[in-house]
């Protein structure tokens, strides 16, 4: 279930990269179609997004059983603690996003 998680995640990510591109091609192709009052109108920036997608129980749990067994069970245990928690399911999901950005170094150094 937690390779699923990632899955969506990077399903999704892949639909909203496709999504900017796709706007991008437009307001290339109004800018140098010849019409400029329509590439005007194409350049103007949308809004962004009110609310970015709230992260999962799951999904950080998955992200932090994969850093576990890549030998970083420890650390993991470490940022749980820090967090005020013996594990996961402990924590405030409010604390979910910075939970998984102390967690994605881990390894990396």
């Amino acid at each position: 279930m937690g390779k699923m998680s990632e899955l969506d995640i990077c399903v999704e990510e892949l639909r909203s990269a496709a999504q900017s591109l796709n706007s991008v091609a437009d307001s290339l192709t109004a800018l140098f179609g010849g019409n400029q009052s329509e590439a005007s109108t194409q350049l103007e920036p949308k809004p962004a997004p009110s609310k970015p997608k709230a992260l999962t129980l799951e999904e950080v749990r998955a992200v932090l059983a994969e850093k576990s067994r890549n030998g970083h069970t420890a650390e993991v245990r470490e940022l749980l603690e820090k967090h005020g928690a013996s594990k996961l399911s402990e924590i405030d999901p409010a604390k979910y996003a910075t939970l998984l950005t102390e967690a994605e170094v881990l390894g990396n150094g």
